[in-house]
């Protein structure tokens, strides 16, 4: 592989995860998610990074969190429960959320 193809492909490498960060802040306003979480300090619930950090490492991680996010659920972060989102969230806004938050750092 020469360089040239190297670059094309780390261009589109980082094109690829700026749209994922893109969409997902995107959905996770529009599904009002941030009403309660912020992306670097906790509010309401806990932070979007330290939900990322909590999940590391686990590959199970997007499973867990999709199936939290959808069902509600507490006491991961304390005794503040999450509801269950509308209806009107799709699995496909809940996938594409938690596949960004599993992003940050």
């Amino acid at each position: 592989m020469n360089i040239r193809h190297l670059i094309v492909l780390s261009a589109a490498l980082l094109f690829a995860g700026n749209a994922l960060a893109e969409e997902g802040e995107a959905l996770l306003k529009k599904n009002n998610c941030a009403v309660c979480h912020n992306i670097n300090n906790k509010t309401v619930g806990p932070s979007l990074k330290s939900i990322a950090a909590k999940y590391s490492g686990d590959a199970t991680a997007q499973a867990k969190l999709e199936a939290k996010v959808r069902n509600g659920g507490y006491g991961s972060f304390g005794p503040m429960a999450m509801p269950k989102p509308p209806a009107s969230v799709s699995d496909a806004d809940i996938k594409a959320i938690v596949s960004w938050i599993l992003t940050l750092k």
